[in-house]
């Protein structure tokens, strides 16, 4: 990050110069040389001393316009220094930005410069472009300081780095239906019965609902009657399955990135279509992330499930059949739609177990990459067989 020569290469050796003519001045009365050694001495000591201070009273920030964001998609990055002493510094900014751009260049770390005033504040602008599906860290922010000649610098990391989420890219597919599954009446039917397990939220007490309704908590905390509003009785819910394991075993990378893709995108689809959409994979996920989002329809479903994704590794945690145990709670009603790259003994087992729940399971598989814009991306899903529970299987 300095650009200056190191101090331990220019002033050492300098000051050993301006000493042994500082003592031939002493020695032959060269009253001149004297007074320009000594004022050489004082510029050096005076220099260590600044850049002693340098970095006292200097705060530094940063901040971003947005932490989720889609490939391609850009952000506005800021830092804000600001110096806050009397004293003059010069300072040098770097930061990392793995995985995200800048610039064409393609340029992973950000530097500026600038010289600030007492009781001055400068800003810095940069504009990154997302360039991969994943979390990364903007930073740490490190700043250089010292005297105005740069013979003493020094280094600190000022600002803690930022994490930022970038969603799997979003590809078109074909159509697919789901059937829905109901606990009362016929699928699809037009019924006054509310589904009394799918609770969406609470309103004001509506004279003439029933008493059982009523939500006892919120009408204490609003001191009004609060009564529990309901999902509609028919409606399609699924779980997006995504199983690693042959993913990790044939180390299919961009076929994993590509399935990631079609599994963002199916959900997306749901949940325009109204469906309560929940995923798990048994995949290890960065930083503290459950491998479950429970089957829901609320306003954050989506964001939880695509961050999800975001944070999914191509390294099983565990066998899936240790996380269906571990972590769902399946409820009536679903459909299961399970990615993977080939339909394995897990993936039969999986069939098997949706099955004697009497729930649809239908399998798509990853075909092999063959370039960047290769079948996944081109075809998305394909619509397949999926009469009664047994399900069908399709390509994704």
């Amino acid at each position: 990050m300095d650009r200056r020569p190191p101090s331990i290469f220019l002033v050492p050796f300098v000051l050993i110069i301006v000493g042994l003519f500082f003592c031939m001045a002493l020695l032959t009365g060269q009253r001149d040389l004297t007074v320009l050694s000594l004022l050489l001495f004082s510029v050096a000591a005076g220099a260590k001393l600044w850049a002693g201070w340098s970095l006292t009273g200097i705060e530094c920030s940063f901040s971003i316009d947005k932490r989720r964001l889609f490939p391609d998609e850009k952000l506005l990055l800021q830092a804000t220094t600001a110096n806050r002493k009397i004293l003059p510094v010069w300072l040098q900014l770097e930061s990392p930005v793995n995985g995200l751009v800048h610039d064409e260049n393609g340029a992973t770390a950000l530097t500026a410069e600038a010289g600030l005033l007492w009781y001055q504040t400068a800003s810095f602008h940069w504009e990154l472009k997302a360039r991969q599906r994943g979390i990364h860290h903007i930073g740490p922010l490190g700043i250089a300081s010292g005297d105005l000649f740069g013979f003493f610098p020094r280094h600190k990391e000022m600002a803690s780095p930022l994490e930022v989420v970038v969603y799997p890219r979003l590809v078109p597919l074909k159509p697919f239906l789901l059937p829905p599954r109901d606990f009362f009446g016929i699928p699809g039917a037009d019924t006054p019965v509310d589904d009394p397990v799918y609770i969406l939220g609470t309103r004001d007490y509506q004279y003439g609902h029933p008493a059982k309704h009523i939500h006892w908590k919120a009408t204490a905390r609003h001191h009004k009657l609060q009564e529990k509003i309901f999902e509609p009785s028919s409606q399609e819910k699924a779980l997006l399955v995504v199983a690693i394991g042959p993913l990790a075993q044939h180390k299919a990378t961009e076929e994993f990135e590509r399935l990631l893709e079609t599994v963002a995108s199916a959900a997306v689809r749901l949940s325009e279509r109204g469906c309560a959409v929940g995923l798990i994979t048994n995949g290890r996920l960065i930083g503290e992330a459950s491998p479950l989002v429970p089957v829901s329809k609320n306003a954050n479903q989506l964001a939880a499930l695509l961050e999800t994704l975001a944070r999914l590794q191509m390294e099983p945690a565990r066998s899936l059949s240790d996380t269906f145990h571990l972590h769902l709670r399946a409820p009536w009603g679903i459909s299961c739609l399970y990615f993977s790259l080939e339909e394995d003994k897990m993936a039969l087992a999986a069939r098997e177990y949706f099955m004697r729940r009497r729930m649809p399971f239908r399998f798509f598989a990853a075909p092999p990459a063959i370039d960047s814009a290769g079948p996944l991306a081109a075809s998305g899903l394909a619509t397949g067989n999926n009469e009664g529970t047994g399900g069908g299987k399709g390509r994704a």
